[in-house]
C-alpha cells in the first residue's frame, strides 16, 4: 500500500479468490473450399443453417468440406470455419473472382478476398468493373443484378411519343408525339435514353383500367415486352393493334418496393444541397440465391449521393457506405458516370442521376478449380496462433500427405492444445477393389507417410451420406465426425474419458461406410494407430479406437490421456498468468500450490486421474531460479486409462470346491 504523510485511514482490497478457470473443449477449426463467403477470414459457425448462410450450399467440388463442417456440426455449435479458394494471377484462368456489373476485359479478374482485403486494397474505388462488386469470390455472384434509382423522373416519367401496341406481340413501335396517326411514318423515335429494360409501362384500356406491361428491351423504334398484351389490355376497335397517346407512364420496375420517389433527404436540404436520394434495390436475377427468377433480396431506399450525408440516428447515409456496411453481396467500386456530382459533400451541391434507371446484371464470378495445399495451408494457418482462436480440434477434411502432415507439424504440434483430426484418402477406401485387403493396406501406406505425434488422431475411412441439398447420395471423410465424437463425450462426460465404444463413439447419418473393416483389419490398423470405425449390426456405426499417432509406447498414445493434458495445461496455464510478476516467495508458492490443487482434486473426483502431486517450494524454486526472475511449479500426474482389452476367464470347478480356495490360483 502507498505510504502515508499525514495521519488517516487508507483502505485496500487484496483479491486472493482467483481460481483455476473452465476452458473451452469443444471447438474446431476447418480452412474449406465453399461456394461463397469470406475468404482466408475466420467465421464462427454454430450450426448447419448458419453454414449455409455464410457459405452456401455445396456442389460436387465443395461436398467433401462442407459436409466434413456440416458433419461436425451434428455434435457441437462451434466451428471456426475459413474460405479458401483457388489463387492466382490475374491471368489465371483457373482462378476464382469477384463478378461485378460491367468493365472491360483487362479488369475481368478481379479478386477481393474479405473485408480487410476491400478496406485497405479497394474502398477508394475500382476502375473498369463497373459501379458494383460481388462481395466474394464466385460464380454465385453472376446471379446478381442492381438496380439504383435516383430522383422522381427516374422514378416515374412519361414518354413523349406515341406508342403503337399489337395484340399478341412483344413488339412495341414508337413515333414522335406531333405526327399524324398514319401508322407508316414516323416511327423512328429512340427512347432508350428515357427507358430501362424491366421498366414497366402502365396502360389504360378503353374501360379505363390500367394494364402493367414490362418492357424487355428498348432500341430506336422498337421497344420490345416481356409478355405479349391481349386484346383484353389493349381493347382495340379492331382488336388487333392500338395507338397509346403520350400520356403513357413509365416507371421503375421495382417501384412497387419503395414507398416513394427518391427526392432530397433531410440532411442535404439542411445543407442548402437537393436531388442526392437514391433507391437501391438488388435482385436475384437467375434463381440462385431463393430458387426464384429476379426476387429483391435486398432494398435501401432513401440512401444519399452525398458523402458526408447522414441519417437522423447520425449513422453515414452516404449510398456508398451504405451498400458496404449492410449488403451481403455487393461492394462499392464506382460512382456511376450519368450521376452528378455523386461523392461530393452536400453543402449547397445540386445532385441528379440522368434520365433512366441503372440496372446492371452481374458478370464473370468464377468459383475457380480445386484450391491447392498452398491455399489450404493460408487458410490453416489463420488457427496457428493460440493467442488468437480458441480451438480443440483441426479437421483435416479431405486433406492429402501434404496437408496433413502440415496440420498436424505446422499446428497442431505448434500450438498442443488441440488434435488434429485425419482421414485417409479418398482413394484409399472408396471403391477400392483391387484386391482383398487393398483397404488395409493402402490405409496403413497413407498412415506411415504421417509424423508421430500425440496431437493428432487418425481414423479408418468415408461415410456415405445423403446430401438434401442436391438430393443425392456421396462420400465424404469422417473426420468431422471422430471429432465430433469428442464433443459428445465432453457433453455427456469429460474430455478425459474415451471417445470410442458403443457407449460415446457413435458415427450419425451414415448409409454405409466405404469400408467396413472386420476384426482382423482393425487388429491390423489398430497397431499402427489407425483408429478404426466399424458398422456393428443393429448396434450403430461406430469409432473403435482410441489411440494418438504417437508411435512410442506411451500413456499419450490415447486420446483421453492426451486431452486430459490438453485440458490440465490450458486451464492451469490461464491461471498462472496472474502469478507473473508477483514475488517468487513463500506466499506465492503457497498460492499456486492452493489454486491448483482443489482443481486438481475435482479433475480427480471425476476420474481424470489416479493420484497428483504439486510442488511448488524452495526445492524446485531455488535461489538461482529466482535470481533468473522465473517460478517453477512441477505437477505429478497419475492419468486414468481407458480399457482397450477386456479378458474374460470361466472357470469350471469341482461341486465341492470352495471359491476361496481357487480365486487368485489360477
Amino acid at each position: 500500500m502507498a505510504f502515508q504523510v499525514s495521519p488517516g485511514v487508507n483502505v485496500s482490497e487484496i483479491d486472493l479468490t482467483t481460481i483455476v478457470p473452465a476452458v473451452q473443449t469443444t471447438g474446431a477449426g476447418l480452412a474449406g473450399h465453399f461456394r461463397w463467403g469470406p475468404v482466408e477470414s475466420r467465421v464462427l459457425i454454430s450450426d448447419e443453417n448458419d453454414l449455409v448462410e455464410n457459405f452456401n450450399k455445396p456442389n460436387a467440388n465443395t461436398a467433401d468440406d462442407f459436409f466434413t463442417a456440416a458433419n461436425f456440426l451434428a455434435y457441437s455449435n462451434s466451428l471456426q470455419t475459413v474460405r479458401v479458394v483457388k489463387t492466382g494471377t490475374l491471368q489465371d484462368t483457373t482462378a476464382a473472382r469477384n463478378s461485378h456489373t460491367g468493365g472491360v476485359a483487362s479488369v475481368a479478374n478481379t479478386v477481393i478476398k474479405n473485408e480487410d482485403d476491400y478496406d485497405d486494397n479497394y474502398s477508394s474505388g475500382i476502375s473498369g468493373v463497373g459501379e458494383f462488386v460481388a462481395k466474394y469470390p464466385g460464380e454465385l455472384g453472376n446471379s446478381l443484378k442492381v438496380s439504383t434509382c435516383v430522383g422522381a423522373t427516374q422514378w416515374e416519367a412519361s414518354l413523349a411519343a406515341n406508342l403503337v401496341f399489337t395484340a399478341g406481340s412483344t413488339s412495341v413501335l414508337t413515333k414522335g408525339a406531333n405526327t399524324s396517326n398514319d401508322l407508316t411514318s414516323g416511327l423512328n423515335i429512340d427512347l432508350t435514353s428515357a427507358i430501362s429494360n424491366g421498366d414497366l409501362l402502365y396502360v389504360q384500356d378503353a374501360n379505363f383500367n390500367i394494364n402493367t406491361l414490362q418492357i424487355a428491351s428498348a432500341v430506336a423504334g422498337t421497344i420490345t415486352l416481356e409478355t405479349a398484351p391481349t386484346q383484353e389490355q389493349l381493347s382495340t376497335t379492331d382488336n388487333t393493334t392500338k395507338v397509346q397517346s403520350n400520356s403513357v407512364k413509365r416507371r421503375w420496375e421495382y417501384y412497387n418496393f419503395f414507398d416513394t420517389a427518391p427526392t432530397t433527404t433531410d440532411f442535404v436540404s439542411t445543407q442548402g444541397g437537393s436531388g442526392d436520394e437514391v433507391h437501391i434495390a438488388v435482385i436475384d436475377e437467375d434463381g440462385q440465391w431463393t430458387g426464384v427468377q429476379n426476387q429483391v433480396i435486398e432494398r435501401f431506399a432513401s440512401a444519399s449521393l452525398a458523402s458526408d450525408a447522414k441519417t437522423l440516428e447520425g449513422n453515414s447515409n452516404y449510398y456508398k457506405n451504405v451498400i458496404n456496411d449492410r449488403s451481403a453481396y455487393l461492394w462499392w467500386a464506382a460512382h456511376d458516370g450519368s450521376h452528378t456530382n455523386a461523392g461530393s459533400v452536400a453543402l449547397g451541391t445540386t445532385f441528379s442521376g440522368g434520365s433512366k434507371p441503372q440496372t446492371s446484371s452481374f458478370v464473370n464470378g468464377k468459383d475457380g478449380s480445386t484450391p491447392a495445399n498452398a491455399d489450404y495451408i493460408n487458410g490453416y494457418d489463420l488457427f496457428r496462433n493460440s493467442e488468437e482462436v480458441d480451438i480443440s480440434f483441426i479437421l483435416g477434411g479431405a486433406a492429402d500427405q501434404t496437408r496433413a502432415v502440415y496440420l498436424i507439424n505446422n499446428i497442431a504440434e505448434f500450438r498442443k492444445d488441440c488434435l488434429a483430426i485425419i482421414s485417409p484418402e479418398r482413394a484409399d477406401v472408396v471403391d477400392n477393389a483391387l484386391f482383398s485387403g487393398a483397404e488395409v493396406q493402402d490405409i496403413v501406406a497413407f498412415r506411415n507417410l504421417l509424423p508421430s505425434s500425440s496431437y493428432a488422431v487418425m481414423d479408418s475411412g468415408w461415410k456415405y451420406q445423403y446430401d438434401k441439398f442436391n438430393d443425392i447420395y456421396r462420400y465424404v471423410p469422417l473426420n468431422g465426425d471422430v471429432a465430433g465424437t469428442m464433443v459428445r463425450t465432453d457433453n455427456v462426460r469429460d474430455p478425459w474419458y474415451s471417445p470410442a465404444g458403443l457407449n460415446r463413439g457413435q458415427i450419425k447419418n451414415v448409409i454405409k461406410l466405404a469400408f467396413n473393416p472386420n476384426k482382423a483389419e482393425r487388429d491390423e490398423l489398430y497397431k499402427n494407430g489407425i483408429n478404426p470405425v466399424t458398422a456393428f449390426p443393429g448396434q450403430g456405426t461406430v469409432l473403435f479406437g482410441d489411440k494418438t499417432l504417437l508411435a512410442k509406447p506411451s500413456a499419450f498414445d490415447r486420446i483421453n490421456v492426451r486431452r486430459l493434458f490438453i485440458v490440465l495445461e490450458k486451464a492451469i496455464s490461464t491461471a498462472s498468468r496472474f502469478t507473473l510478476f508477483e514475488f517468487n516467495d513463500e506466499f506465492t508458492r503457497a498460492n499456486f500450490v492452493n489454486l491448483v490443487e482443489p482443481f486438481l482434486r475435482d479433475v480427480q473426483g471425476r476420474r481424470g486421474i489416479f493420484d497428483f502431486r504439486v510442488v511448488a517450494d524452495e526445492t524446485n524454486n531455488t535461489p538461482e531460479v529466482i535470481d533468473r526472475n522465473e517460478f517453477i511449479g512441477d505437477i505429478f500426474i497419475k492419468p486414468a486409462r481407458s480399457i482397450n482389452y477386456i479378458q474374460l476367464n470361466f472357470v469350471a470347478v469341482r461341486t465341492g470346491v470352495e471359491f476361496s480356495e481357487v480365486v487368485g490360483q489360477v
